[in-house]
C-alpha cells in the first residue's frame, strides 16, 4: 500500500531540515509546533486516506437522531436516516458554507440552515430552497439550478459492532484492512457485537499537540512511574504480564496487561510515586470482577491512528476521541459505555471505576498535565529533539513494558505519509 502522495518540490523544500536523520527515535520539536507541519497532518491523516472515529451507534438510536462532532478541524454530523443507516455529513451548508448545526445532540425531521433556510434530508440531499423560483416573477435561482447539485458532503462510513468511523476519502481501504488482523482481534475483543449503552461523557481541552496523546497511550514506560495509583496497586507496572502489539504499518497499537497482585521490589525501588502503605477507603474502586470476554488481560489500551483510543481499564470502558484545534491544543472527548446485557451492578461498577479516568480522574489528570508541560518545552526550544530510545531504536512488538518501540513505530509511519 502506498500511503504517501507526491508533492511539489517547492512544498517539500518547506520541510527541509526538520528531521535531520533517517530514524524515528529522536523527534524534533518542530513536529509538535510548526503550523505548516500541522496543516499537512490535517490533510494527510484527518482529511486523507484514513478512518477517523465519529462515535457509537448507540448515540443515535433512532431515525433523525444526530450527534455533532469533528474530524480534524472539520465539523461533521453523525445522523441515522429513515432506513436506520448511519450517515456522516459535513456540517457546512452548500449555500454559504455556514456551520448550520450548533447542538451537540438532537433529533430532527430535516436539517435546516438558519441563515437562508436551505433544507436537507438525513442523507444530506437538498430538499428545498426558499424563493427558488423568485417572488412574483422576480429574482430566484437560475433556470439550470438543480437541487441534486447542492447536497451536503457525505463521507464514507463504516460501522463495526456498534462503532462508527468515517473518511473524507472514498478510496480509503476497508476498515478491517486498515486495522490489520492483530489490532482487529483486540478491537473485536471489546466490541464483540453486543449492543452498547452510553453512560456519559467527559470533555477537556489539553494545551498540547494532538500526537502527544497518541504517544501517551503508546508509552508503557510512564504509567508505573507517573501514576501513583498504577504503580501502587499494580494496575500497570513493569512487572505485569504484558504484550505490545502493532499493525504492519506501525500506526495502530495495543498495550495489554494483567494486574499484578504481588510487588516486585526491582520495579518499585527508588520510584517516588510508589506508596507502599497507601490504603483505599473504598476498595470497590479497584475491585476487579473478571468478565468472560477478557480472556485474561485486566487492561487493554488500543490506539487507532489518528483519532481515537479505546480503553478497557479494569471494568471501566470508554472511547477517547482526539480532535485537534491547532498545533498546540486538542479537544479530548471521553465516551463512557457499558453493554446492554450488563446487570445494574456491573453498570454501576463501570461508572464508579470511570472516576479513575477523565479530566478530573485520579489517574488521567496526570497525563493532561504532563502533555501541557511537554508542549511548553517544545515551544521553548525549537532546536530540541526528544530521545525515544528505551529498548533501542528498532520497531517491533514486545512482551515487556520497558520500551518506547510503539512510539518509534508511529513516527516511522508518520514520516512516510508526511514525506518529512
Amino acid at each position: 500500500m502506498n500511503v504517501a502522495t507526491s508533492i511539489a518540490p517547492d512544498a517539500a523544500a518547506a520541510f527541509d531540515g526538520i528531521w535531520p536523520d533517517d530514524g524515528s527515535s529522536r523527534i524534533p520539536a518542530r513536529v509538535y509546533t510548526d503550523p505548516a507541519v500541522y496543516r499537512r497532518e490535517l490533510d494527510r491523516f484527518f482529511y486523507g486516506r484514513h478512518w477517523s472515529y465519529v462515535g457509537l451507534e448507540a448515540e443515535v438510536p433512532e431515525p433523525g437522531r444526530f450527534k455533532r462532532t469533528a474530524i480534524g478541524e472539520r465539523s461533521v454530523i453523525m445522523i441515522r436516516n429513515r432506513q436506520g443507516e448511519i450517515n456522516v455529513l459535513e456540517n457546512r451548508c452548500a449555500h454559504r458554507a455556514m456551520r448550520f448545526c450548533q447542538e451537540k445532540f438532537g433529533k430532527v425531521k430535516t436539517l435546516v440552515c438558519p441563515y437562508h433556510q436551505w433544507n436537507y434530508n438525513h442523507d444530506g440531499k437538498l430538499l428545498g430552497v426558499p424563493f427558488q423560483r423568485g417572488v412574483k416573477g422576480k429574482g430566484g435561482m437560475p433556470e439550470d439550478f438543480a437541487l441534486t447539485d447542492r447536497s451536503l458532503r457525505r463521507l464514507k462510513v463504516t460501522v463495526r459492532n456498534g462503532v462508527v468511523f468515517a473518511s473524507f476519502d472514498d478510496d480509503v481501504e476497508p476498515f478491517e484492512d486498515y486495522l490489520g488482523p492483530d489490532v482487529l482481534r483486540y478491537f473485536d475483543r471489546t466490541f464483540d457485537g453486543r449492543e452498547l449503552v452510553v453512560q456519559g461523557y467527559s470533555r477537556q481541552r489539553i494545551p498540547g499537540n494532538w500526537k502527544l496523546m497518541m504517544e501517551n497511550i503508546k508509552d508503557p514506560y510512564h504509567p508505573g512511574l507517573l501514576h501513583t495509583w498504577f504503580v501502587t496497586y499494580g494496575l500497570w507496572r513493569a512487572d505485569n504480564q504484558s504484550q505490545l502489539v502493532m499493525d504492519r504499518h506501525h500506526r495502530h497499537a495495543c498495550m495489554i496487561s494483567k494486574r499484578s497482585e504481588t510487588v516486585d521490589a526491582e520495579v518499585t525501588k527508588g520510584v517516588t510515586s510508589f506508596r507502599k502503605n497507601m490504603q483505599l477507603n473504598d476498595e470497590s474502586l479497584l475491585d476487579i470482577v473478571a468478565e468472560p470476554w477478557w480472556g485474561g488481560p485486566t487492561v487493554c489500551m488500543t490506539t487507532i491512528f489518528p483519532s481515537v483510543i479505546l480503553q478497557q481499564q479494569i471494568n471501566s470502558l470508554s472511547t477517547r476521541q482526539i480532535i485537534p484545534v491547532g498545533p498546540d491544543a486538542f479537544d479530548f472527548v471521553w465516551t463512557h459505555f457499558a453493554f446492554d446485557d450488563d446487570d445494574e451492578g456491573m453498570r454501576a461498577r463501570r461508572m464508579h471505576q470511570a472516576n479513575l479516568f477523565g479530566p478530573g480522574g485520579l489517574v488521567s489528570a496526570d497525563d493532561g498535565e504532563v502533555i501541557e508541560f511537554s508542549q511548553d518545552g517544545f515551544e521553548q526550544d525549537q532546536g530540541f529533539a526528544t530521545l525515544c530510545e528505551l529498548g533501542g531504536t528498532d520497531v517491533g512488538n514486545s512482551d515487556h513494558m520497558v520500551t518506547e518501540g510503539l512510539i518509534r513505530g508511529m513516527y516511522r509511519y508518520w514520516r512516510e505519509v508526511m514525506e518529512i
